[in-house]
């Protein structure tokens, strides 16, 4: 079996942050890494969306057909309701680079235990440890069924 830490994959572009020996948690570089990921991962949200915006326009006909205005116009909305959930996503990525700058950045919401960078570095934007995650999703599935 590989050693996961030796092998080398990217996110965004950026390869996974190697912590130093006596290293604190959120330290300046850490800090600065993930800066750079969730600017990084904005600024592709935000490509996203441009090329949404232009294959729209270009790709905007009035078809006689019925069945083919009706494919284009599913098509269209399938692509709107991705760009919904990324503008979301990047409402969330600022708020995250708010925190972040708070130096409130990597700690759980719930429980204040550190989340880790391995998580983090997965879900930048997490709010809680995989913990306090785990049974906020359990607690939702009881209570919605």
């Amino acid at each position: 079996m590989p050693d996961i830490q030796n092998t080398s994959f990217t996110l965004h572009g950026f390869t996974p942050y190697q912590e130093k020996a006596g290293e604190d948690y959120m330290s300046d570089a850490q800090k600065k890494h993930f800066k750079s990921l969730l600017l990084a991962w904005k600024r592709e949200l935000m490509e996203e969306v441009d090329r949404t915006v232009s294959h729209m326009k270009d790709e905007a006909a009035n078809f006689p057909d019925p069945a083919d205005r009706a494919s284009q116009e599913e098509e269209f909305s399938l692509e709107l309701r991705t760009r919904d959930r990324e503008r979301k996503l990047i409402k969330k990525i600022d708020k995250t680079l708010e925190v972040l700058e708070s130096d409130d950045y990597g700690y759980c919401d719930t429980c204040g235990v550190e989340i880790g960078i391995r998580r983090l570095e997965a879900r930048p934007t997490a709010t809680q440890c995989v913990d306090c995650k785990t049974l906020a999703e359990i607690k939702e599935k009881q209570i919605g069924g």
